[in-house]
C-alpha cells in the first residue's frame, strides 16, 4: 500500500485528491418504490406493528401517502400509490401463513426505517 501511494505522489498527483465520487442508485419494482418516506417515530412503529402483525405497518404507512408522504414514483397519481401500499400489505397478510409474509413485512418495516432515516440526514444537511 506504501508502495502504491509513493509512486501516485511521483508523478504529481496527490492520493488524497484522486478520489472520484460514485453514486449508486438501485433500481426497485413498482412495490418497493411505494414505500413512503414518513417520519422516523412513524416508520419506527410501523416497523414494529410489521414486526407481530404482518401487514399492519404497512397498511397504516399507506395512509401517509394520502397525508403528503412523497415516495420514489413521482408520476404517480397519489391514489395509485395509496393502492400499491395496500396491495403490499394485502400480500404480506395472505402470505404470512408460509412465513414469507411475515419476513416480507419485517424487511419492509426495516426498509420504512431506513427511508426515514435517510430523510432526516437529508434535511439536516439542508439546514
Amino acid at each position: 500500500m506504501e508502495q502504491k501511494d509513493t509512486e501516485v505522489t511521483e508523478k504529481g498527483v496527490s492520493s488524497s485528491t484522486s478520489g472520484v465520487v460514485v453514486q449508486v442508485r438501485e433500481k426497485k419494482g413498482a412495490l418497493r418504490a411505494a414505500i413512503p418516506y414518513m417520519p422516523f417515530p412513524m416508520a419506527v412503529m410501523c416497523l414494529f406493528l410489521n414486526t407481530f402483525i404482518p401487514g399492519l405497518g404497512t397498511f397504516i404507512s399507506a395512509f401517509t401517502v394520502l397525508c403528503g408522504a412523497r415516495t420514489d414514483l413521482p408520476d404517480r397519481h397519489v391514489c395509485c400509490v395509496f393502492w400499491l401500499n395496500i396491495a403490499a400489505a394485502f400480500i404480506q397478510i395472505i402470505t404470512a401463513v408460509v412465513m414469507v409474509g411475515w419476513i416480507m413485512s419485517i424487511f419492509w418495516g426495516m426498509d420504512m426505517v431506513i427511508l426515514a432515516s435517510y430523510k432526516e440526514q437529508t434535511a439536516s444537511q439542508q439546514l
